[in-house]
């Protein structure tokens, strides 16, 4: 991923010096295994460790002749090994490294979102809270609806991430698994006693059964669940997008005292991290689709996944790191305009109150056809003019005729829809 959208400690897992120190640990704790079965002697594995080490340098300029990576990592290391190189990648095959390594990345970076995540549920919490009782109206098809608070917006989106930190714990999970079973799973060459041994001392779990690679049903899950956290990122940005336009203006995405909007127009204020979160949601969803097609591989393996992984796994967890910090600050500092909310309620002229006013009709005895076709009515006249709805409620002889005046009044009262805002918020965990 481009340095742009790439945070230290996220990029920092995906350096090719992670992953062959990583690769060593790997090759180290096998040696140590074998030595407790007795098939390496405890001398040798002592100058193993006291020997080894790697040069990404050198690893590359071995690997520009064999055109081999794993290959090119195991002759750097031996170089230094002498006599005792013999006890080295001994019975491994390359995805014995490859997959167990994944696997520790993988771990490492889904820690490093779940605590993003954690954090944003914070802010969204905090947030939800502040703005509770703002009441703003809701919108269905961009079109008014009934009355909502903003508060409740931030609810939903709070309660949409307390899901997806569930579902990516849990695909941090299924993809925790290491494997030393040789070139085609079978432990040919090496005792399943060392996959154990390897893995527990990795905090890993041996995989059930692999081919020579590690399912990638479980890569693919992990990366679906990332690709799905993006998608609710975006949707929360495509509300604030829509909601920062200059002709709602209800809320604005936090814009520092040096920050531009536009090389041509001085007085723009511009959505540009929500639309920024908007495109790179896109790129999730992709690879997405890339690491459902690496699922299927000719038997008991090829490497048509390797080189589509080496992209879209480091870059999947990198963007979505971004994002989730990108969308934190916008939640944190988003600045919302109350009495904007307030003025884009009234714009309507009181069209919002419909169902409440069909209802009461219902509750009089008039038929539900009845009803619908009075209201839409007295609607009609709303929209085709600038009469205010209660006006012409008011005046429209066949209404008063079952409702009234108090009690079309009543059906206008806000209060009415905030009746059961702190049920919602104690029953999705925010408490009052």
């Amino acid at each position: 991923m481009i340095k742009r959208y790439t945070f230290p400690r996220m990029g920092r897992i995906w350096e090719d010096e992670h992953k062959f120190r990583r690769m060593l640990e790997v090759e180290l704790l096998v040696c140590e295994a074998l030595t407790r079965k007795g098939r390496i002697p405890k001398a040798a594995l002592i100058n193993i460790k006291q020997k080894a080490r790697v040069n990404p340098k050198r690893i590359q300029q071995i690997e520009n002749k064999t055109r081999h990576d794993i290959i090119a990592f195991v002759t750097q290391v031996c170089e230094n090994l002498g006599r005792y190189s013999r006890y080295f990648h001994s019975g491994l095959t390359s995805n014995d490294l490859l997959d167990t390594v994944l696997a520790l990345n993988l771990k490492e970076a889904a820690k490093i979102l779940v605590e993003d995540l954690k954090k944003l549920l914070v802010s969204c919490s905090r947030r939800a809270k502040q703005y509770k009782r703002t009441i703003c109206v809701g919108r269905t098809h961009g079109i008014h609806a009934e009355p909502i608070t903003f508060g409740l917006k931030l609810a939903l989106f709070y309660d949409e991430m307390k899901r997806n930190l569930k579902r990516l714990e849990q695909a941090q999970e299924g993809i925790s698994y290491g494997k030393i079973s040789g070139a085609v799973g079978t432990y040919a060459h090496l005792d399943p006693s060392v996959e154990a041994y390897v893995c527990k001392k990795l905090n890993l779990k041996p995989a059930g059964i692999t081919t020579q690679v590690i399912p990638r049903d479980r890569h693919a899950q992990f990366i679906t669940v990332l690709s799905l956290i993006a998608s609710s990122l975006e949707r929360f940005a495509q509300e604030i997008r829509h909601l920062q336009r200059s002709e709602v203006a209800e809320v604005l995405e936090p814009f520092t005292k040096t920050q531009k909007g536009s090389s041509a127009m001085p007085h723009k204020r511009n959505p540009i991290l929500c639309e920024r979160v908007s495109g790179l949601a896109r790129v999730l969803r992709g690879n997405a689709q890339v690491a459902l097609e690496n699922i299927a591989l000719w038997h008991e393996r090829d490497i048509s996944h390797s080189s589509a992984e080496r992209i879209i796994i480091p870059d999947s967890t990198i963007l979505l790191d971004y994002m989730l910090q990108k969308v934190n600050w916008i939640v944190g500092n988003l600045v919302v305009y109350p009495e904007k909310m307030k003025e884009n309620l009234e714009k309507t002229r009181g069209l919002i109150f419909s169902q409440r006013v069909l209802l009461a009709l219902m509750e009089k005895g008039v038929s539900r056809t009845e009803s619908y076709d009075l209201v839409q009515r007295a609607a009609s006249c709303v929209w085709e003019s600038d009469l205010k709805f209660k006006d012409v409620l008011m005046n429209d002889a066949r209404i008063q005729r079952h409702l009234k005046t108090r009690e079309i009044e009543d059906c206008f009262n806000l209060k009415y829809y905030l009746r059961f805002v702190d049920k919602i918020f104690k029953k999705i965990g925010l408490g009052a």
